[in-house]
């Protein structure tokens, strides 16, 4: 869909560098502890790294197969908007060395020093030179670029140490792969707190390594390529099975055109020059860094500290936190307590154990005939895929739905496709032009005589891991009607059916998005009819189009719209006669906001919905994704109380203005920080305790009110 008027909408692009500005903002908020600060700086380069891949990857295909492409937020052509995001992205990489800079020296102070060659003490220069020659001279591949030696591959965001060279009679090149076998940071046995870098050591010993030339000038670079590979089933063999060709097209990610040149420090006009006709790229495209190119040796220093030095560690990082049991789930068998409740558990803060004791159980349940799951991103130890195979075992019949297309998870996919496809178990993969992102797990049981439903439904991953880092909700409930939405939806995907209809559940990629405007419009109704009118939207990014215009119009009538967007926001708050009625935060803080909720109305009639969705295009049209209501008014104070709480969040929380630019909440209130509210609440709802519904929606009334 395209639009004409601008004025009310920004481009996602420049929206998402905004985002990644304020996770910089993290690593220099000095109340951070300073490792956290270190690891901020690092999620930064590598979220950007990540970006170009990908979304610049994009661009750049767009550029060159279709010109008359235009971003319906802006107006922009693929290339204005690569040329917008190369000039920002220099801004931010100015900032991001200031930022390093800082926390490097503080962290010098605390005695955990990353050094320069010139750093060394004698000892450690002595040390270096004999771990030089012995584990890195050995495995090195230098190699001169001439006509016998043509430019190679350099591969995606590996780093390279390049050099100009001569031998008395011409100027040539010469280049040294960093090996990505080697240890990257290198510690001092005198003490263990002291490091330096690989390629520090490698670009030191250059003169050694092309001792026949004379190096008139080196430094160290990184190419970033474009990694949005798209995949066709028209490019399948009809004899080649879906894993083997995810395997050979995953191949052809270190190979695709380079889209970002970078440099260490230093650059010099006649490398630049040959570099740049070397991989086609234009000089916009060029990137001078001070802080190291390849920021992800910073958690193996945050492991190494931890474990070499306890009091350090802890006086420099976050205090430990370990994630709550809630109330409402007592010791002994889940399956028995979901018959009297429903559970919502709220991640990091409660933990991801009830749902792996309830597949647990169900895998050693005599009564259960059937366990059906989505997945889309796992942990590298997978408890679920365990308790999949332990199911299968006991013969169970278990069906997965598994995306291989999952971005940069794609090989652990695969492989744990091959272990429940060998152990027995149904394996189906998603469809041609539809990722399937749905968090959805159904347990059969027949208990007698009669089929019972036990129905997992998220907002987030079935990662171990990435629950107690990610905030996320996961809803388990034996509500018959989602049950049976649920198991239509399974059978669904099996026959490649897309537009199943539900009672419960909306359905992308055609029976979400209708069902939210469906919502927005009555919203809107209210409104006309001066009845109280409210949204409240939580998300990770808003890119949809038709969304943000219909919540454009609902402002307009007068609807009050909150909207909690950690990422992109395409959409501009607070301009009159077009978003007056909007308003936008982002929480950025020690935990990735991750959950989607969705909420219309005020008093009895308000509607919760769940989802693993975003307001975006590619996930409203272009994936499989679910959002599910929450109607037990229990469930529903929690989650209120979760939205009251972030609202009112004034310390990690920054607003969007009218130009479209973060700004600090300033509110007369106690600060809040959200996520250390929900850490130290107990805020878990009792379900057995009655509700008094009464109370329960004069808060909510509240809460729409505040602040309005």
């Amino acid at each position: 869909m395209s639009k004409d008027d601008y004025s009310f909408t920004q481009n996602r692009e420049l929206s998402w560098l905004r985002f990644n500005d304020r996770v910089l903002e993290e690593a220099e908020d000095g109340s951070v502890p300073l490792l956290e600060r270190l690891k901020y700086v690092s999620i930064f380069t590598s979220n950007l790294d990540e970006f170009y891949m990908v979304r610049c990857g994009s661009l750049y295909d767009l550029s060159l197969i279709n010109e008359d492409y235009i971003d319906n937020k802006t107006g922009l052509n693929a290339q204005d908007q690569l040329d917008a995001i190369f000039d920002r992205t220099k801004f931010l990489n100015k900032r991001r060395d200031n930022v390093f800079k800082s926390v490097h020296s503080l962290l010098k102070e605390q005695g955990i020093q990353d050094l320069d060659f010139n750093d060394l003490t004698k000892s450690e220069t002595k040390f270096i030179n004999k771990y030089f020659f012995n584990y890195i001279f050995p495995v090195l591949s230098p190699q001169i670029i001439d006509i016998h030696h043509p430019f190679p591959h350099l591969l995606n965001k590996s780093l390279n140490v390049m050099l100009i060279i001569n031998d008395k009679s011409k100027i040539l090149y010469g280049l040294i792969p960093i090996p990505s076998s080697l240890t990257r940071v290198i510690y001092f046995p005198n003490d263990e707190m002291r490091f330096i870098l690989l390629e520090k050591v490698i670009y030191e010993y250059v003169n050694e390594i092309f001792s026949n030339y004379n190096v008139e000038f080196k430094t160290v670079v990184s190419v970033t390529r474009n990694a949005d590979i798209a995949l066709s089933n028209s490019q399948i063999d009809e004899d080649e099975d879906y894993r083997g060709y995810m395997k050979k097209i995953l191949k052809k990610r270190t190979r695709l055109a380079p889209i970002r040149l970078e440099f260490y420090k230093y650059s010099d006009p006649l490398l630049t020059k040959f570099l740049c006709d070397q991989l086609n790229i234009e000089k916009n495209q060029l990137q001078i860094s001070n802080s190291p190119l390849d920021m992800s040796y910073v958690f193996n220093l945050y492991e190494h500290v931890e474990k070499k030095n306890e009091l350090v560690f802890h006086k420099l990082s976050f205090n430990p936190y370990y994630p709550k049991i809630p109330k409402a789930v007592k010791e002994g068998k889940i399956i028995s307590q979901l018959k009297k409740n429903d559970i919502l558990l709220f991640y990091p803060y409660e933990s991801i154990e009830p749902f792996l004791s309830l597949l647990k159980e169900a895998a050693n349940d005599e009564n259960v005939i059937s366990i059906q799951i989505t997945i889309y991103r796992l942990a590298r130890s997978s408890s679920v895929i365990k308790y999949l195979l332990e199911a299968c075992e006991n013969g169970k019949d278990v069906t997965v739905l598994i995306e291989l297309r999952a971005r940069f998870d794609e090989e652990r996919n695969i492989h744990y496709a091959g272990l429940l496809e060998e152990a027995g178990c149904r394996v189906l993969y998603g469809f041609k032009e539809y990722k399937v992102h749905s968090k959805v797990c159904l347990i059969t049981r027949k208990e007698r005589n009669r089929i019972q439903y036990i129905t997992q439904l998220g907002t987030g991953n079935y990662n171990e891991k990435t629950c107690k880092l990610y905030t996320d909700l996961s809803f388990i409930t034996i509500n018959r009607a989602i049950g049976e939405d649920a198991m239509l939806f399974f059978k669904n995907m099996a026959i490649s059916n897309l537009n199943g209809e539900y009672k419960k559940l909306f359905v992308a990629p055609f029976g979400l998005k209708p069902k939210l405007i469906e919502k927005i419009n009555g919203e809107i109704e209210l409104a006309n009819n001066n009845r109280p009118a409210s949204i409240i939207l939580k998300m990770n990014s808003l890119t949809d189009i038709e969304l943000i215009e219909m919540l454009s119009k609902a402002s307009c009538a007068g609807v009050k719209i909150k909207l909690i967007v950690r990422g992109i926001c395409c959409l501009v708050p607070s301009l009159a006669g077009k978003t007056e009625n909007i308003e936008v935060i982002s929480i950025v803080g020690r935990f990735l906001e991750h959950a989607r909720i969705y909420c219309f109305g005020t008093g009895e009639d308000v509607s919760i919905y769940l989802s693993s969705g975003d307001l975006m295009t590619r996930n409203t049209e272009k994936r499989v994704e679910i959002a599910f209501p929450i109607e037990n008014p229990i469930l529903q104070e929690k989650i209120i109380h979760i939205l009251n709480i972030m609202l009112n969040d004034n310390v990690k929380a920054r607003k969007i203005n009218d130009r479209g630019e973060y700004e600090k909440v300033i509110r007369s209130i106690d600060l809040i920080d959200s996520q250390n509210y929900f850490m130290d609440d107990d805020f878990s709802v009792n379900e057995e305790e009655e509700i008094e519904t009464e109370s329960f929606f004069s808060k909510l009334k509240h809460l729409f009110r505040n602040n309005n």
